[in-house]
């Protein structure tokens, strides 16, 4: 990437997994619409299911989640009770017991669990919805509080995918963000997953973190490509301590400059493709073979909440403190804070303290952000023949992107868009331009690399 464009499109814009963005979600929707929203679904439509398990054992200073630290059981124990009593009664606002495609548990560590707690919110899901024979039910893997008997109990419940979080092999990298995690323990863990039957792993890398270099960083992606992993994703460090005060623990003076993470990326991605992975969208890496490949080929890549995914589910059901979720009328969001979570739960209602209804702009806005998104490629007459609307209404925002286009960052052609190579990492720059909500929040996001 030339350092005058790294520059001058480093902007702060959403990572457009979902559409409003979450900063625009707000009280008016609240549990009661959450409720009746959940009552007025088609029976037949299938579901996603997403449980956040809210703590950790150890913060990791580069940790942009919601999450608490803990060293006792007991309070992971308290809230895994009232994530059961949300399952219960979000499940019983459905019109009948409904179909689920997709499992996701994410974090937060769900390692953190033991092993009984595991298999018994399995067994709560699998009570309150008709998990599909085939379901793909994954879990986000710490290696370092992951043992041998968390395996074998994820592997008895029927999980398929586990992603392993690694960030970084380098043990100065480790040290700046607090995560010493051995290339030992996470060869252990996956030994252990595939002994066990889990034989769909993905891993998570990320640049831009303090002592990095391009160079450490594609000794990093050569020791992730060595455990052979199906999916990799490549994310770039948010640093936001005036959000996240642990951040501030983090020497920002170790932190790259611009050019530098630019440098990172474009060194990491090419490294990956010379190991025979295809870039998936921004920041996403899959075996030829791969399902998450072939959608990219057929163009029936999806994004929500988790990133890129071949999930076409289109109702997500957040669960636990902070849980997100997708819905045909609009997005919901659980209350934050843990405590106050587990008072709502316990006191019998929904844990949903905001969300946006969706209008039809909305959601053909979302289609369109979606397609440029996945397919690095827009053709606005086809997005708008699907919702038989006027393709004239997006030429503004069309001509928006000469700046980009006179950059090479994109071609257009009337109405078609497609980003070039170099463009990509800016995708999300090309996105912004449809995005009519992006002024008031647009302080609150991430840098586009």
């Amino acid at each position: 990437m030339r350092p005058d464009l790294a520059a001058k499109y480093d902007l702060r814009v959403p990572r457009y997994t979902s559409y409003p963005t979450a900063p625009h979600f707000s009280a008016a929707v609240g549990a009661d619409r959450y409720g009746q929203w959940l009552s007025e679904l088609s029976p037949t439509v299938p579901l996603s299911l997403y449980l956040h398990i809210a703590y950790c054992a150890e913060m990791c200073w580069f940790c942009g989640c919601h999450t608490k630290i803990t060293r006792q059981y007991a309070p992971v124990a308290d809230y895994m009770d009232c994530l059961w009593r949300e399952i219960d009664m979000v499940a019983e606002q459905l019109p009948q017991p409904m179909s689920a495609s997709h499992v996701h548990f994410g974090g937060g560590s769900p390692t953190i669990l033991t092993p009984d707690d595991f298999v018994a919110t399995i067994d709560r899901l699998r009570r309150r919805f008709a998990i599909a024979k085939d379901a793909e039910i994954a879990v986000e893997l710490d290696p370092r509080t992951a043992d041998e008997q968390y395996v074998a109990a994820m592997a008895r419940s029927g999980v398929t995918r586990a992603s392993i979080g690694v960030q970084d092999f380098n043990p100065v990298v480790q040290k700046a963000i607090n995560r010493i995690q051995p290339y030992e323990v996470t060869s252990q863990v996956i030994a252990w997953l595939r002994a066990y039957g889990v034989a769909e792993i993905n891993m998570d890398l990320v640049y831009g973190l303090p002592h990095q270099s391009a160079e450490s960083l594609v000794e990093t992606i050569d020791l992730a490509v060595g455990f052979a992993p199906r999916r990799i994703a490549l994310f770039g460090y948010a640093h936001v301590p005036w959000m996240k005060k642990h951040q501030r623990l983090i020497p920002e003076d170790a932190l790259p400059d611009v050019p530098e993470r630019w440098r990172q990326y474009d060194t990491a991605a090419a490294r990956l493709v010379e190991h025979g992975y295809v870039q998936v969208g921004l920041d996403h890496f899959a075996r030829a073979d791969d399902e998450m490949a072939q959608a990219l080929r057929e163009k029936r890549l999806h994004r929500n909440f988790q990133g890129y995914t071949t999930d076409e589910a289109s109702v997500l059901l957040g669960f636990g403190a902070s849980g997100i979720g997708s819905l045909p009328q609009g997005y919901v969001a659980n209350e934050g804070a843990i405590h106050t979570y587990k008072q709502v739960v316990r006191s019998g209602r929904l844990a949903t303290t905001r969300g946006v209804a969706v209008s039809a702009e909305d959601i053909l806005r979302r289609a369109i952000i979606e397609r440029l998104m996945c397919d690095l490629a827009l053709d606005v007459e086809a997005v708008c023949t699907r919702f038989d609307a006027d393709p004239a209404q997006f030429d503004a925002d069309l001509d928006s992107l000469a700046g980009m286009e006179a950059d090479g960052l994109l071609v257009r052609r009337g109405r078609r868009v497609t980003i070039t190579d170099e463009g990509r990492p800016l995708v999300r720059a090309a996105c912004a331009a449809f995005d009519r909500y992006l002024r008031a929040g647009e302080a609150r996001h991430s840098k586009a690399v």
